[in-house]
């Protein structure tokens, strides 16, 4: 029943994330937002890794049914979180690059539109929070994933903000890179933990040292 849980509430991120994209990227052709648009392509990127955790709880759930699947379905969902925290270090390490580029080229940010974008995608992360938050006791590492993926959102989310409202008022544009390098290494952090522990269950190294720990 856990998984099916979890499985209902990570279609529903999927589609709040899908139609915040679509909206981001089609104002952002429209009123020619690079902020806009970027943000667009990044919820792009999360709809991907928090979509195959979905399919990874739609799989579980459809094998488990069958006969000829003998394997350990909790492997399926550490594999899943495993692909998902590997995605996580790739986008953390495009921010890195990206504001790399921006500290040696600065743009000119139209910021109140760019404070919007930022609000919008962290009201919406929040509540993708609030969807995939779960009890420590009913966790595994898809829906661990999934949170990561939305909290990592919110974290640049809230850089974003504050980096912009900073240069904004002080006029330090460069106040906005720091504030990308800073998430992106959080998330960087994040995503080795994740790939580390998804790892282990994959490779079934912590299997003795879990079953000793859940028999206290």
């Amino acid at each position: 029943m856990k998984t099916q849980t979890h499985e209902r509430k990570t279609l529903w991120v999927v589609i709040l994330t899908a139609i915040t994209m679509v909206v981001e990227i089609t104002y952002g052709l429209t009123t020619n937002s690079m902020a806009l648009l970027a943000d667009g392509i990044h919820m792009g990127s999360h709809v991907l890794a928090i979509g195959l955790s979905w399919l990874a709880y739609v799989w579980v759930r459809r094998i488990s049914h069958t006969q000829q699947f003998t394997g350990n379905t909790s492997k399926i969902l550490s594999l899943s979180g495993y692909s998902s925290g590997l995605l996580l270090l790739v986008f953390a390490v495009v921010i890195l690059i990206e504001a790399g580029q921006r500290f040696f080229n600065p743009e000119s940010i139209v910021y109140q539109e760019a404070i919007l974008v930022a609000s919008i995608g962290l009201i919406v992360n929040i509540i993708s929070a609030y969807l995939l938050h779960h009890d420590h006791h009913q966790t595994d590492h898809n829906i661990k994933a999934a949170y990561i993926h939305v909290v990592a959102d919110a974290l640049t989310s809230v850089a974003a903000i504050l980096g912009l409202v900073a240069a904004m008022v002080w006029n330090i544009s460069f106040i906005d890179t720091i504030a990308a390098v800073i998430s992106s290494l959080i998330i960087i952090k994040w995503s080795i933990g994740l790939l580390k522990e998804s790892g282990k269950t994959l490779l079934d190294i912590e299997k003795s040292s879990t079953e000793h720990h859940h028999a206290h």
